[in-house]
């Protein structure tokens, strides 16, 4: 009998391992969230399979999403980060990246735990969802929408509301696997 798994998910190795190990499992790493909400905002106006096939690319250049390494990027490496093939080569995303993570540094200045931050915009549980078929889950929701406009707030960009409910599932705020799904 085959494996069922979400009707997005395609046959392509990266994209099951991805599908069964990491989507939709709660995870509050920081350095793992903070390697997701960059990685989501590289997405906008692709498909999620375009960047996790340049996801290794995205972990040597931007130093694993070492927060620290991250904020210290000028202007003129990003420049030069644009001719990598292995990366989406939008200035304005790849600048995104850096700019997140001196946000990032910014709320931790202030003293807030910025994983916990996070979760608490779903009371630190995660939220599953009746999603019968992948295609009635939601782009966004008022969650997503409160999120998103806290994010922006603290000087975070591509951060809007759809890129961030993809964030909330993709890092198992959400769990949006279809009810039948091997990995629910």
């Amino acid at each position: 009998m085959a494996i069922k798994r979400c009707g997005w998910c395609s046959d392509d190795p990266l994209y099951i391992e991805y599908h069964d190990h990491e989507w939709g499992k709660a995870n509050r790493d920081e350095a793992h969230l903070f390697e997701m909400l960059c990685l989501e905002g590289q997405q906008a106006g692709l498909s999620w399979i375009t960047v996790l096939k340049k996801r290794e690319c995205y972990r040597e250049h931007f130093f694993k999403h070492s927060i620290e390494k991250v904020a210290s990027l000028s202007d003129q490496q990003l420049a030069e980060k644009c001719t990598d093939a292995g990366l989406i080569r939008h200035i304005g995303k790849l600048t995104a990246i850096r700019d997140n993570a001196i946000a990032w540094q910014n709320m931790k200045q202030q003293n807030i735990d910025v994983s916990q931050w996070l979760w608490s915009f779903v009371d630190n549980q995660v939220q599953i969802n009746d999603v019968p078929n992948y295609k009635l889950a939601p782009a966004q929701t008022e969650i997503s929408l409160k999120l998103s406009k806290a994010l922006k707030k603290n000087g975070f960009k591509f951060v809007g509301p759809t890129t961030i409910y993809a964030f909330m599932q993709a890092v198992g705020m959400v769990n949006d696997h279809e009810n039948d799904c091997c990995a629910r």
